[in-house]
């Protein structure tokens, strides 16, 4: 079985469901209220919430006759972390090469100005 963030990355995958979570970070909503906007069927809906709630994006809650689905933040933060992560990473990395560039370019090395001439 997958780790929950492949879990959440696979989920999001798909735009409908990335348009779903983007609604219900405005508001928690019924399947019907999410369906409305689509020309699918609620069960088609339903399957792609099933989705988000494996991957632990959003939960279902029951209110008197209603279901509302709602956002679970915590698993965007698991997300973000992992993301940021590599992001701190690769600017590490931009930032290594870009003092090289300017160590050479200060240097007068003529390599350094030969990608710029033609």
């Amino acid at each position: 079985m997958a780790d929950q963030l492949s879990r959440a990355f696979a989920a999001l995958a798909d735009p409908t469901r990335r348009d779903l979570v983007a609604r219900l970070a405005v508001a928690d909503a019924t399947v019907g209220d999410l369906a409305a906007p689509y020309d699918v069927s609620l069960q088609a809906v339903s399957k792609h919430l099933k989705v988000l709630e494996e991957a632990g994006l959003v939960s279902r809650s029951r209110e008197a006759q209603r279901r509302p689905v709602h956002l679970e933040a915590e698993v965007f933060d698991l997300m973000t972390k992992w993301i940021e992560r590599y992001r701190r990473q690769a600017e590490e990395r931009f930032a290594r090469l870009d003092a090289v560039l300017d160590s050479l370019s200060e240097t007068g090395d003529p390599t350094a100005e030969e990608g710029t001439a033609s």
